[in-house]
């Protein structure tokens, strides 16, 4: 009673606003869900399978690309999700499933292998325990990690099989057949928590892992499953860790992504015979993000896509068949990002996706005989992405010289001159990094009238491992000054008005924003936190609780000096905070509990310092239901406008 006569009041005195505010915005058609997420087709070309988003989950369809019929689905049970669909045959999908609670949480791979035929209405579990109402095909104590087909086989595939019972275990590679469930051993890890990469003929020939303690990598080699594991790359020799990526058609050349001192990720050719290694592609700023491989299914990597600004394929042999086709389809859909996700057997046809800054994403047909594209499903059919706001691509360098990579998004129809600006730091913070494309909140708050800054600043992925260190125990310091920098940045370009600007993120962004204004208490006007980290500490301790490994993380990434993590804590500064805040949290969010938000409220009440919540008991790291989204958007967009939007530049004058 108490929250609805809170919500009834908030409603009678800002309803103005709340109608100001989200005047423009069609809040229903930007929170919707996808209609599709990923779409491959199968080797005959006469089925699609596609994965799609439901509130709390993520269910798969075969469609028969005839008719568009349903021949067979798969909806998993609440907080799993799709984590990967392979086509083995004509007729039979493998599907990997993942865990989240909340919608912003990062899928966890739960060790679920399924089998399901195009005409089966309850799948096989391959590995691991069914699922309530599944029929398993057995019940040992494994789950099922990474998995590899092997070209010209359809009914086997490779995993990688680890024991549920041991927190750190040796793991063993696996022949699975994927009709019956039978397994067979074919190799045996030569150190705890191994992943295995097998070539085109099914050997296991590299073993990798990053260490439980350290988190640092070793690379094993055996030339044949009868020979012993080598030992070629140890991370904390050489600085740099190394992953196998594929094999040439011969199998001698093994490709390796390999991390440099400097700058961007190599791909790098290791010759197996004579141990050589030779660079043959590398980005001038960022990592390969994805390995483009032969469109005949030999599995061959020939290239790889970069996601820096417009995602780009780039090749071994810029002659390729390959690498003309991407040339081709990229002439043919300017400004886009285009990607082959899947072909035919005998690489005919090939299922195309066309993404951009304003189009949340189409999939097309590529008849390679004729050249030509057809249209066949988008993400998103309601979006017209003529009225959305386009994304600029801005490079930007911090006070002591570090290049960042920023983005900003505009609203439609406005000059880029004295505009209202929503800093906008993105979650993680570490290998997470933000990307040029379509993205709900920027598109949302921009047209509310809002230009919309992410940073990748230091600690970010994608921009190798120097820049990735540089964010070590930085949070609150370097990483934080990094926004800084790319908002004055912002402001000295004219773009924006530095009257009126606000910090607003989740997860990671959320705890940057509270300290953006803890940091620098006269630069923004407000801020908003949703699902945010606020108390280091706290943090720290629920990471040493949920395992070793992350404990360890925790300790080399944020730090454990008691003085540093107290001073880089918004919660322990709240009488620093000059402006408004705005907190949404989720009852059930185990990445990070209730408790941060509820700390954080009472530090600012305690300070004098205007706060605003929106607690779902329900919810976890991130709101899943419809209703709860546009509630908290309502909220987060009238919030806005009161401090930096119309109703802020009215209460002014």
């Amino acid at each position: 009673m108490k929250r609805k006569l809170a919500a009834l009041l908030l409603a009678m005195v800002g309803g103005l606003v709340s109608a100001s505010a989200t005047a423009g915005v069609d809040l229903d058609a930007m929170l919707k869900h996808n209609q599709f997420d990923v779409i491959q087709i199968s080797p005959d070309g006469q089925y699609l399978a596609a994965t799609m988003p439901q509130d709390d989950r993520e269910g798969l369809v075969v469609m028969r690309r005839s008719d568009s019929t349903i021949a067979s689905s798969f909806t998993p049970p609440k907080n799993e999700y799709i984590y990967q669909i392979t086509w083995i045959s004509d007729k039979r999908l493998l599907v990997r499933v993942a865990e989240k609670i909340g919608a912003l949480e990062q899928p966890q791979d739960t060790g679920q292998l399924y089998g399901l035929d195009v005409d089966q209405k309850t799948p096989d579990v391959l590995v691991g325990w069914a699922t309530t109402g599944m029929v398993a095909s057995n019940k040992e104590l494994v789950s099922a990690g990474a998995m590899h087909k092997i070209p010209g086989d359809e009914h086997h595939v490779i995993i990688t099989v680890y024991p549920n019972s041991q927190s750190e275990r040796f793991n063993t590679a696996e022949l699975l057949d994927v009709d019956t469930g039978r397994r067979t051993v074919l190799a045996r890890s030569p150190f705890k928590a191994a992943q295995f990469y097998p070539d085109n003929a099914g050997v296991v020939r590299f073993a990798a892992t990053a260490s439980q303690k350290d988190n640092t990598s070793q690379l094993w080699y055996r030339p044949t499953n009868d020979a012993d594991w080598k030992l070629i790359n140890d991370e904390t020799v050489s600085g740099v860790a190394e992953t196998p990526r594929g094999f040439s058609a011969d199998n001698r050349i093994a490709y390796l992504d390999v991390e440099r001192a400097s700058g961007p990720d190599a791909i790098v050719a290791y010759d197996t015979a004579s141990s050589a290694r030779k660079e043959v592609l590398r980005d001038a700023f960022a990592d390969p993000e994805e390995i483009v491989r032969t469109f005949d299914g030999s599995n061959v990597p020939v290239g790889a896509i970069y996601d820096d600004g417009i995602p780009h394929a780039a090749f071994f042999d810029p002659q390729s068949r390959e690498a003309r086709l991407y040339a081709m389809l990229g002439q043919a859909f300017p400004g886009s990002a285009v990607k082959v996700t899947s072909t035919t057997r005998d690489g005919k046809l090939m299922l195309v996706y066309v993404h951009s800054d304003r189009d949340p994403g189409k999939f097309y047909l590529f008849d390679t005989q004729t050249n030509q594209a057809a249209y066949l499903l988008s993400r998103r059919r309601w979006v017209d992405p003529k009225a959305m706001a386009q994304t600029q691509v801005l490079q930007i360098k911090a006070r002591d010289g570090v290049p960042l990579r920023a983005y900003l998004t505009l609203p439609p129809g406005r000059e880029a001159r004295n505009l209202p600006l929503v800093v906008y730091p993105h979650g993680g913070p570490f290998t997470i990094f933000d990307r040029w494309g379509y993205d709900t909140d920027p598109q949302l708050l921009a047209a509310a009238g809002y230009a919309v800054l992410q940073v990748n600043f230091r600690g970010s992925g994608n921009y190798g491992k120097q820049f990735f260190n540089l964010g070590r125990q930085q949070w609150g310091r370097a990483m934080q000054d990094d926004l800084t920098d790319a908002t004055e940045w912002t402001v000295a370009q004219g773009i924006v008005d530095r009257s009126r600007m606000c910090m607003y993120g989740a997860s990671y962004g959320g705890y940057a924003s509270l300290e953006g204004v803890s940091k620098e208490p006269t630069l923004y006007k407000c801020a908003a936190g949703y699902v945010g980290v606020y108390d280091l500490a706290l943090w720290a301790a629920e990471a040493s609780d949920r395992s070793t490994r992350l404990e360890y993380w925790a300790k080399t990434w944020v730090g454990t000096d008691p003085a540093q993590l107290a001073d880089a804590s918004p919660n322990l500064h709240a009488d620093r905070i000059k402006v408004p805040v705005f907190l949404a949290m989720g009852g059930e969010d185990k990445t990070v509990p209730i408790e941060h938000s509820r700390k954080m409220e009472a530090a600012l009440k305690k300070a004098g310092v205007p706060v605003e919540t929106l607690y779902e008991s329900t919810e976890g790291h991130g709101y899943y239901t419809l209703e709860h989204r546009r509630e908290f958007y309502t909220r987060l967009l009238a919030f806005l406008d009161r401090n930096i939007g119309e109703a802020s530049s009215k209460t002014a004058h």
